[in-house]
């Protein structure tokens, strides 16, 4: 089972646009409204993948309540927190035209230190039957930056694997914990190490604690720098439509790859392939499954120094 932790969950409101112009009135030409934060996005779309999966989150207010709702109507597994905060909601605004998304991110309610506590032994308890825990996304306002640190060192002590995805001071001290897979984009490896080299920053990431660092090169695919070797994977060509997913969508396929046992070159096609086919759907924490199948096959992994890597992904489940 494949649990993941959104300390700070949301409720997703897309909307879809002929064109975004600014300092313009816009009609939105679709909604799309749905639970979210990173940690639900990387359970749908390991869920689609054919992984059990199990939600830990926090919810509080008539967001909160929509945010239960549509948790339950997915039928994903959960366990919550009732906190008197109201939840956040995030809005994505998506050009047609080109295909960009405008997000805008609420900072969330501040969690009560009582209410972290029952947080944090859901994590613990529900944690320790897993097989891999990934903790995803923003810790919310009240809670201190090296929690996430804590409850990947709570999990070691037990055995569990756990992937990190997170930003910022959380990231900082969360590496120290020493978990299996941390997984920043460029930006954010470049502010927190102080090098525009991701080859350097992921493995100043690694000199800080980090197991293994997949970094995610938006349209260029992924970069990981391990202790079994150094890959970059590309996708076989660009793909427009929503890409605010993509890196969730990562995060599921790494969980995977790690709860399997998976060899890094597959366990990264896979990732590419996942990923590319979430830019393809709508929303976040959706896949396009003929795309994912295609990209599968076509997406290149190759050794840092350009040595090409061959197909060995067998069956998924």
């Amino acid at each position: 089972m494949i649990v993941t932790v959104t300390a700070n969950p949301a409720l997703d409101v897309t909307y879809g646009l002929d064109r975004l112009v600014p300092n313009h009135a816009h009609r939105v030409r679709s909604v799309h409204q749905r639970a979210g934060g990173k940690g639900v996005n990387v359970a749908r779309v390991a869920r689609r993948l054919g992984h059990e999966t199990r939600v830990v989150t926090a919810v509080g207010g008539a967001t909160g309540a929509l945010v239960r709702a549509d948790l339950d109507d997915a039928e994903l597994p959960c366990d919550l927190v009732e906190i008197a905060g109201e939840s956040r909601r995030t809005v994505t605004l998506v050009s047609g035209e080109d295909g960009q998304a405008t997000l805008l991110n609420e900072p969330g309610p501040e969690v009560r230190s009582q209410e972290w506590a029952e947080l944090s032994e859901l994590v613990r308890r529900v944690g320790a039957a897993a097989s891999a825990v990934v903790f995803a996304g923003s810790l919310p306002p009240g809670v201190a930056n090296s929690e996430y640190a804590r409850l990947v060192a709570l999990l070691a002590e037990r055995g569990v694997p756990t992937v990190l995805d997170t930003s910022g001071e959380a990231l900082r001290a969360g590496v120290t914990a020493g978990p299996d897979i941390v997984k920043p984009n460029v930006e954010e490896l470049a502010e927190l190490t102080s090098t525009a080299d991701p080859v350097e920053g992921a493995t100043a990431l690694r000199e800080m604690g980090a197991r293994d660092v997949v970094v995610s090169l938006g349209g260029e695919g992924l970069l990981a720098v391990t202790g079994a070797g150094s890959w970059r994977a590309r996708p076989s060509r660009t793909i427009s439509g929503n890409p605010t997913g993509a890196g969730d969508a990562v995060v599921a396929a790494l969980a995977a790859g790690l709860r399997n046992g998976t060899r890094w070159p597959d366990r990264l096609r896979e990732a590419v392939a996942v990923s590319t086919s979430a830019v393809a759907t709508p929303v976040a924490g959706d896949i396009d499954e003929s795309h994912y199948r295609g990209e599968l096959r076509a997406a290149r992994v190759s050794t840092v120094d350009g040595q090409e890597e061959s197909h060995g992904i067998g069956s998924h489940g």
